[in-house]
């Protein structure tokens, strides 16, 4: 293996072996917790501009496949790991994660102390951070890190978003019954005319989003970022999905905009992570960046309307400031048991709800997957 170099904006350099891509790389590092599920974390679009550092010891062993990415490529910008596996074990393969990474264009590197690096940025906070597996200097690097604005207040999701809008077809639903013409839920609800409309903005959505929403019997229309209240309210939709994304609320101010007229117009609306923050900055609130942010499959959180805890999966650096919602509109109904910040709210007086955590999970726990059907339940009319 060629030698690699991991330089942080604090002037820490540290050496490793070099996988993936033979390039240089600047980001924004931080450290995720997941167990397993690599492939999905590296293609989840809310890691634009990132660069992940895997506390789980080894990772790689069971390759690369074609059925979980989560976008249509890697979109961290680096990958640090303490080992490597040596050899791919999985029927399901199609190549090894190194020679994913490099067909992409990602750097990653291998042999670091993940540990010591974790323990620095979880007492010190989220550093900017360059890589490289070519042989740059760590002077270089360094003024690489200096050089790079970072994310904060920045538009990432110009990045990720689709171009244009499509209809999701990838899944065809499972959880349904078909009785004299009307669908039936789970838990014996039922709709008539069908599937439900809903319209997904693309802030950087992951498939296993989609494929929720479709097994629920909907019909997916997926529209970019940019798209305006009026032209998504025009398609009729039963209810408005708002999804995960990366970087900074606060460099969206097209889609705050957009969100506060959705709001408005009475349709249901379900928000998950930056889609969850993009309608608290709708409702008045500000977001703040956390310490070092929540990445991880293992993130505890409170339901508080009932007690109840789930184990959450999560992916986030910014959060919205719970006390700037006014509580005569505004239920907070999660908070992290980790750190007290807002994890979950619904309007008192209008059908919107939304969660900073990932109920999809992929990869992570199942605990929270029904919020889907909370939001099924807002657009169910007999």
């Amino acid at each position: 293996m060629k030698p690699a170099t991991l330089v942080l904006e604090d002037g820490t350099s540290l050496e490793g072996q070099a996988f993936g891509a033979e390039t240089d790389a600047v980001f924004e590092l931080v450290f995720n917790t997941s167990m397993t599920g690599y492939q999905e974390i590296l293609t989840d679009p809310s890691y634009r501009g990132q660069g992940v550092l895997f506390t789980v010891s080894h990772i790689g062993n069971v390759g690369i496949n074609l059925e979980d990415d989560e976008s249509a490529a890697p979109q961290v910008s680096a990958a640090v790991i303490r080992a490597l596996s040596p050899g791919v074990s999985n029927w399901r393969s199609a190549l090894s994660l190194s020679e994913w990474l490099a067909q992409h264009g990602v750097p990653g590197i291998s042999g670091v102390d993940t540990r010591w690096l974790t323990r620095k940025l979880r007492d010190g906070g989220t550093q900017k951070a360059a890589l490289s597996t070519k042989g740059t200097s760590p002077e270089t690097l360094l003024q690489m890190v200096n050089e790079w604005p970072g994310l904060d207040g920045r538009d990432m999701v110009k990045e990720v978003t689709c171009q244009e809008q499509y209809h999701w077809q990838n899944d065809e639903g499972s959880k349904w019954v078909k009785n004299d013409g009307r669908r039936t839920m789970n838990d014996g609800q039922t709709m008539v005319n069908g599937s439900w409309s809903i319209v997904a903005f693309d802030f950087g959505i992951k498939e296993n989003i989609l494929r929720h929403l479709a097994s629920y019997g909907a019909d997916v229309t997926v529209v970019p970022a940019k798209t305006s209240a009026q032209e998504a309210l025009a398609l009729k939709p039963d209810g408005i999905f708002l999804s995960n994304g990366p970087g900074d609320p606060a460099g969206l101010p097209y889609a705050v905009e957009a969100v506060s007229r959705l709001l408005e117009s009475g349709v249901p609306v379900f928000g998950i992570c930056l889609g969850h923050q993009l309608i608290g900055r709708a409702l008045g609130a500000e977001t703040h960046r956390l310490k070092f942010g929540h990445h991880g499959g293992n993130h505890p959180v409170q339901h508080l309307p009932s007690g109840k805890v789930l184990i959450t999966a999560q992916n986030h650096n910014y959060c919205v400031t719970p006390g700037d919602l006014n509580p005569d509109e505004v239920e907070i109904t999660y908070k992290s048991l980790n750190d007290d910040s807002l994890e979950g709210m619904r309007l008192k007086n209008k059908p919107v709800l939304s969660v900073q955590f990932h109920p999809e999970a992929a990869p992570g726990p199942h605990d929270a997957q029904d919020i889907f059907g909370e939001f099924f339940r807002m657009m169910n009319v007999e």
